[in-house]
């Protein structure tokens, strides 16, 4: 199907089975977007002529109310027919090519029961420059794909890390906890995303949630080993001690580096989530606010689950953040086989 953009007046394709975002960024289309799952509605457009169908039902992110008057969620629709969609412009946030590259994982570890760290090496002969906060996609069989936050800095790129999340009943996550090890070849594409660290002598917030923690590192890194000369405050939502499974790291890097200061906010109670510098028995968002009255002097950088997101997005503006000053990056899981 053909594919037509508003006011850009760009033209892409789809193919069998691929929604409208996927295709639009395999033509190298810069879109909003975030979760790709149907919770964040980043991807939220227009449909000013044809159709369109979700195969998976109707997407979470979009009401009964936008639906009926047009809008469509790019990430989860498939073409039936020709479209015109109206979208906003998105400018590339990198003049860096987008690459399809073999690599290896050099190695694995295993950061929480869930969680697993790789670093992947790539052919020699190629770089690969992306921006702090940027993901990769992993290419699979059958045309599917698999999105992974780099958890490295540009300037340490020459091993990419990866946090996985063990997905239950995911064919590709199981295989990397199961027996994928050191020596295997993966085919990745990237850098693609427009959740970016802009430097700054603003003030900071670096909010995560759980594997959040990934781009957020990225960030951290970045500004920190390049001297960036703001306060930051990093918090890092999570449900356990056992998932802030890089907080030693993080106390390390507070430790050094006085301009910043780490919170990690536990939603379960008991004696074992309580600790110095943490908050036990709340939401990471609700520690935000809590401690910070007026954010009109922030910028802010939100990575997690879409819950999380949504909250900041509703919650952070009341008190003073302005549009322009919050970045987030709203990620899901892919679906499983049966779901799908």
């Amino acid at each position: 199907m053909k594919i037509r953009v508003l006011p850009s007046g760009g033209v892409f394709h789809t193919e069998r089975d691929e929604s409208v975002l996927a295709a639009a960024l395999r033509s190298h289309i810069n879109l909003p977007h975030s979760c790709r799952s149907g919770h964040c509605a980043s991807c939220r457009a227009q449909l000013v002529s044809g159709t369109v169908a979700y195969p998976d039902g109707p997407p979470l992110g979009l009401t009964a109310g936008e639906a009926a008057a047009g809008m469509v969620l790019l990430c989860r629709a498939r073409a039936t027919s020709d479209l015109v969609v109206e979208a906003r412009a998105v400018h590339p946030v990198t003049d860096v090519e987008i690459k399809s590259l073999p690599c290896r994982i050099e190695t694995r570890e295993l950061l929480a029961p869930d969680v697993l760290r790789l670093r992947l090496r790539l052919p020699a002969v190629e770089s690969f420059r992306f921006q702090a906060g940027q993901y990769l996609d992993v290419l699979l069989e059958g045309g599917q794909r698999r999105s992974f936050s780099i958890a490295s800095p540009p300037h340490d790129a020459a091993r990419l890390e990866l946090h996985v999340r063990h997905v239950p009943g995911g064919g590709f996550t199981g295989r990397l906890f199961a027996h994928e090890g050191p020596g295997a070849l993966l085919r990745i594409e990237g850098p693609i995303g427009q959740f970016v660290y802009t430097e700054a002598v603003t003030p900071a917030i670096f909010i995560a949630g759980g594997t959040g923690f990934a781009p957020v590192k990225s960030m951290l890194r970045h500004a920190l080993e390049r001297a960036a000369p703001r306060d930051i405050w990093f918090y890092w939502g999570a449900r356990t001690p056992i998932d802030l499974y890089e907080e030693p790291l993080v106390r390390e890097w507070a430790a050094a580096h006085p301009r910043l200061r780490f919170t990690a906010v536990l939603s379960e109670t008991g004696m074992d989530a309580r600790g110095a510098g943490r908050h036990a028995g709340g939401w990471v968002h609700e520690a935000v606010l809590a401690r910070n009255p007026d954010l009109s002097g922030f910028d802010v950088y939100a990575a997690g689950p879409p819950a999380m997101i949504e909250a900041i997005r509703a919650q952070f503006p009341a008190q003073g953040l302005a549009a322009d000053r919050l970045h987030f990056d709203s990620f899901d899981y892919a679906p499983r086989p049966a779901q799908a």
